[in-house]
């Protein structure tokens, strides 16, 4: 009886004592005097559709704009100057520095793409170079406004060799089934799509009809004018005529499964997508997107919708891990970039 006894008060001690390590721990993490794992926390809960509770259950809401303030991005006020842009064919094999090896080293027998593995603190993801951007399109759901569909679905029917998530889409009570995209998307020279959502940075982002890439922020009616074949709404901008935009702290943004697009200035296309929420990739912020893209040589970029949405489908594979939760942890979507 004594032993029986002697064992509960050891086990009623053992949890005592790691609730209060745990308790404690959360204060200091949540409340102490090092703001950066707050900071953290807080840019990510207030960047996702349907988790933000975890920031404002926690925080006032006073506080959390103090903190969102000290983390922000400011764009480079600037348009695109497609004429930066020369397409060229490579035939040295000496290179300025291992990125560019990389990037100018395609894989045999391969002209059109090449993936290459990322990595840095935290974070894990791909990089793919496309080597002819007149192969670049945005696609959409074939039922915009009413429902969006899966990358897999739409690679399929757009016959597409590579397909990635573009733009945000309208997510009421974080339960949207992808239909509306936010802003402006045309496809094709065409507007298809026109929604008045509330924009998260950025302005149009796509491809003209000469195969450049451009960013800027304009009225739907400037950018046909402009000559966009296919482009979406959306942003922050990353990079605008070699200029990197200003990042305060982490940008704001938080830590989260990224996507990103960009041009170098010989043309070629960087398709990025970063994995996060994994034990093996927590994911990447606006400085992460910005350094890799420098790296690489991109002119212009521009971070595209992320988080459950960062999705990367190859020869009718998926390449990354997905967290939405859904089939094979794909989300339905509203437009996508597609290579054909």
């Amino acid at each position: 009886m004594f032993q029986k006894s002697s064992l509960k008060r050891k086990v009623l001690n053992f949890v005592c004592i790691s609730y209060i390590i745990c308790f404690s721990l959360f204060l200091f993490l949540f409340y102490g005097p090092i703001s950066g794992f707050r900071e953290f926390w807080i840019t990510s809960a207030m960047t996702t559709k349907n988790h933000r509770y975890l920031a404002t259950w926690l925080y006032s809401d006073s506080y959390i704009q103090k903190v969102l303030m000290n983390n922000r991005i400011i764009e480079v006020n600037e348009i695109s100057n497609p004429d930066e842009i020369a397409f060229r064919k490579y035939t040295t094999t000496i290179y300025r520095n291992s990125f560019e090896k990389e990037i100018l080293q395609k894989d045999p027998e391969n002209d059109l793409y090449k993936m290459i593995p990322i990595s840095g603190k935290g974070y894990q993801g791909f990089l793919v170079a496309i080597y002819d951007p007149s192969r670049i399109h945005i696609a959409t759901t074939a039922y915009l406004g009413v429902r969006g569909e899966s990358i897999l679905t739409v690679s399929k029917r757009e016959n597409a060799i590579i397909a990635m998530n573009a733009g945000g889409f309208y997510d009421p009570d974080w339960n949207s089934n992808g239909a509306l995209p936010h802003g402006t998307v045309i496809s094709n020279g065409v507007v298809v799509s026109d929604y008045a959502d509330a924009q998260m940075g950025g302005g149009f982002i796509g491809f003209t009809n000469d195969d450049k890439f451009v960013l800027g922020s304009m009225s739907k009616e400037a950018a046909i004018q402009m000559g966009y074949r296919d482009a979406i709404e959306f942003g922050p901008f990353l990079i605008v005529n070699g200029k990197r935009s200003f990042i305060k702290g982490n940008g704001g943004w938080g830590i989260a499964p990224r996507s990103a697009i960009g041009q170098r200035k010989d043309g070629i296309v960087l398709f990025l997508v970063i994995n996060g929420r994994l034990a093996s990739s927590i994911g990447a912020d606006m400085v992460d997107l910005c350094d890799i893209m420098e790296r690489y040589g991109a002119y212009n970029a521009a971070n595209l919708d992320g988080g459950s949405s960062s999705e990367l489908v190859i020869q009718q594979k998926i390449i990354n891990t997905p967290v939405a939760g859904g089939e094979n942890g794909l989300r339905n979507m509203s437009t996508f970039w597609v290579v054909k």
